[in-house]
């Protein structure tokens, strides 16, 4: 089995880029939505979509209401005795989302992981590089695990266009250099990718998270 962790500030877009995760993967997988701190934009409110893609999701139980209660279901401990070739954990925002994860943070450990680092240049308040390593500092003491790469994911939505991506580029970089971690994937909308032939690890996503507004 294959652990896959991720985590970031909120609305750097973690959980689209999750979802497009979950379904570019090969293998019986399963998603697991950690955020029970967040009402908004948690992967676990596109399950039925997920199921019919041959993706199971386990759940916060209060899903589906804007209650933010704390409650993890027990499916969750399953996931690490399941015949699965990956789970990704889709982790809540800063570290209040980061410490129902810490609860499993022995058995992830005893299987192996990968954490994945959501970084977004365009979300409030991580416009320096500085501010997502303090973020991610406080996540890693939430969790008790450590990051192992960077997820560069800095867009505007909508409003996203090649420049906007390629702007970013420097601050990804930056982000690396005081973190010592590598960027694993620059996530482009897919109909940008065409513009980005000399970026490393490109990582295609539609857009699926749509505001519940």
């Amino acid at each position: 089995m294959k652990i896959i962790i991720v985590c970031g500030h909120y609305g750097v877009g973690k959980t689209n880029f999750s979802l497009n995760l979950a379904l570019s993967l090969k293998g019986k997988t399963a998603l697991c939505d950690m955020d029970v701190v967040n009402p908004y934009f948690r992967s676990g409110d596109y399950a039925e979509f997920l199921k019919n893609r041959g993706i199971d999701v386990v759940a916060p139980v209060a899903l589906g209401t804007t209650v933010d209660a704390p409650f993890i279901s027990p499916k969750v401990k399953a996931l690490f005795c399941g015949d699965y070739d990956t789970v990704i954990f889709d982790a809540g925002g800063d570290d209040a989302g980061a410490t129902a994860l810490g609860q499993f943070s022995n058995d992830i450990k005893n299987v192996g992981y990968e954490m994945l680092y959501v970084i977004n240049k365009y979300r409030e308040q991580t416009t320096s590089p500085e501010a997502p390593v303090e973020i991610l500092r406080e996540i890693e003491t939430a969790s008790r695990l450590k990051a192992t790469a960077l997820c560069n994911n800095s867009h505007l939505c909508d409003e996203t266009t090649s420049d906007i991506v390629r702007d970013a580029l420097p601050f990804a970089e930056e982000v690396s250099k005081i973190t010592g971690l590598p960027i694993k994937y620059t996530v482009i909308r897919e109909d940008l990718v065409k513009d980005f032939p000399d970026v490393p690890n490109v990582f295609p996503v539609s857009r699926m998270v749509l505001p519940p507004w």
